[in-house]
C-alpha cells in the first residue's frame, strides 16, 4: 500500500479523531505552567487524580489486550470486552486520559490544562460516538451493554 492509500485508510478508520486527540493531550502536558500557587491540599488532589488516571488507563489497556486501537473503528480481529473495568464504563481508558488530565491541571494549577482538558472531553464524546456506531453494527450485544453501562463515568455520565 503506498503513502497516500494508507492516509486515506487511516483518515477512514478515524486517524483524524486520534491525531486531535493527541495534538490535545500534548496541550493539556505543555500547559501546565503555574499560574498560581499551589496549596498542599490541591497537590494532593491533582496526583490523586493523576496516579487514578494511570490506573484506570493502564488496567483497561490489559484489559483489551489484542483489541487495543486508538481508532475508533474496531480491529477485523476484535472481540467485544465487557470485563475489568468495561463492566462499569465503556470507554475507561478516555476517563482516565480526562482524570489524568484534570489531576495535572490541579497539581499545576494551571487553567490552561484544564481549558485542553475540557476540549479533550468533547472531543472524546464525539470520537465514542463514532465509536459507539461502529461497534452497535459489528456486536449484537452492544446495545444491550450500552444500555446498562454509563459512557465515561459509573452512574453518571
Amino acid at each position: 500500500m503506498n503513502p497516500v492509500s494508507r492516509l486515506q485508510h487511516f483518515r477512514q478508520r478515524g486517524g483524524d479523531l486520534v491525531t486531535a486527540q493527541f495534538v490535545l493531550l500534548g496541550l493539556v502536558a505543555l500547559s501546565g505552567r503555574r499560574s498560581h500557587s499551589v496549596d498542599v491540599m490541591q497537590k494532593v488532589a491533582g496526583c490523586g487524580l493523576m496516579v487514578l488516571g494511570g490506573v484506570v488507563v493502564v488496567g483497561s489497556g490489559r484489559t483489551l489486550g489484542r483489541n487495543l486501537s486508538p481508532l475508533p473503528e474496531p480491529l477485523d480481529t476484535a472481540e467485544l470486552v465487557t470485563t475489568g473495568l468495561y463492566a462499569h464504563v465503556r470507554h475507561p481508558i478516555y476517563s482516565g486520559l480526562l482524570a489524568l488530565g484534570l489531576g495535572w491541571g490541579v497539581l499545576r494549577g494551571s487553567a490552561g490544562a484544564l481549558g485542553w482538558t475540557v476540549a479533550l472531553a468533547a472531543l472524546f464524546h464525539f470520537k465514542s460516538e463514532r465509536e459507539e456506531k461502529a461497534l452497535l453494527a459489528r456486536f449484537p450485544g452492544y446495545a444491550a451493554y450500552r444500555e446498562r453501562t454509563r459512557r465515561f463515568v459509573p452512574g453518571v455520565i
